[in-house]
């Protein structure tokens, strides 16, 4: 096995080209994203250094509820709201969140770039709330299925 694959340095990270994403959800939830994890072939666990430009939302507010996920504040300064609770999150600060505890988000509310390292499980199947937009995703085996909360009922009900 060539183990260099498995490394990498800063310099490699700082020559990746990132991905510019916009949520599917959330047009002003835009950001520049370097899977780390992919480069090095991690399938489990994604780990990405996410760049998101001033005013602008690092994702949707969401919650997972089978998924982990973490974040932690490289540099730079934003908003993190969890559960509707604002928060200063700056750089040093790390936010994690264990499987179906918070809705969550983050805003760059500083003059800066706010550069994260955001970290999270890679589940065959997950659920994900919307709260702000009424909606549900559920991932099932790369088939995703987005419903209107309101029209969501327990069969056993």
């Amino acid at each position: 096995m060539k183990t260099r694959k498995l490394l990498l340095k800063a310099v490699d990270i700082e020559k990746m080209a990132g991905e510019r994403k916009v949520h599917f959800l959330n047009s002003n939830a835009v950001r520049v994203n370097k899977s780390l994890g992919d480069a090095i072939g991690l399938n489990h666990i994604g780990v990405h250094v996410i760049y998101v430009e001033p005013g602008k939302d690092t994702t949707e507010y969401h919650k997972h509820h089978y998924e982990e996920e973490c974040v932690y504040v490289l540099s730079g300064t934003g908003t993190l709201v969890i559960e509707g609770e604002t928060y200063q999150f700056e750089k040093g600060d790390f936010v994690g969140f264990p499987r179906n505890t918070a809705a969550h988000g983050i805003v760059n509310n500083g003059d800066e770039t706010l550069i994260c390292l955001v970290m999270g499980q890679r589940l065959q199947q997950d659920v994900s709330d919307y709260p702000n937009k009424g909606k549900r995703l559920y991932r099932n085996s790369g088939d995703w299925n987005l419903v209107d909360m309101q029209h969501i009922s327990d069969p056993r009900k």
